[in-house]
């Protein structure tokens, strides 16, 4: 599991299955992405990142390109789990965009105050939705250079 965790581009914190296999089939079909790590709330997300739990053996300085990141999530909520990442100097480097279906105002100002890198609305329609991810995946893993 360990060399496994060691190669993940990209960790999805999604709390809806269907989004969640939506983001996954679009990166793949897109051949923008293989290995990609779900995990379904932001409870899990932090215990990840932090090498706490389930996760309390995997080295936390395997870093993965991107964090795809919901808000509105049970237990831990997204802007929490971005409050920590961006507040740890062993995760504040790893490039965070959060996909959400909130409009709010207060939604997006916060996320961009606790040091968010994109903010993305989820699309309504199918392919609208699966249109924004592919493009998300190009950008961030093949466009932009994210330090290391």
């Amino acid at each position: 599991m360990e060399n496994a965790m060691h190669n993940i581009e990209i960790i999805l914190v999604e709390d809806s299955m269907e989004d969640a296999n939506l983001v996954i089939r679009s990166l793949k079909k897109n051949n923008l992405c293989n290995n990609i790590l779900h995990l379904k709330d932001g409870a899990e997300a932090l215990d990840f990142f932090f090498g706490k739990g389930e996760y309390a053996d995997r080295k936390i300085d395997d870093k993965p390109k991107l964090i795809l990141l919901d808000l509105k999530m049970p237990k831990i909520d997204g802007l929490q789990v971005l409050s920590e990442l961006k507040a740890d100097a062993r995760t504040q480097s790893i490039p965070v965009v959060i996909m959400t279906s909130s409009r709010e105002d207060r939604d997006l100002v916060e996320s961009y105050k606790l040091g968010v890198n994109g903010y993305v609305v989820k699309p309504v329609s199918f392919e609208n939705f699966a249109r924004a991810v592919a493009d998300l995946g190009l950008f961030w893993l093949m466009i932009n250079q994210s330090p290391r």
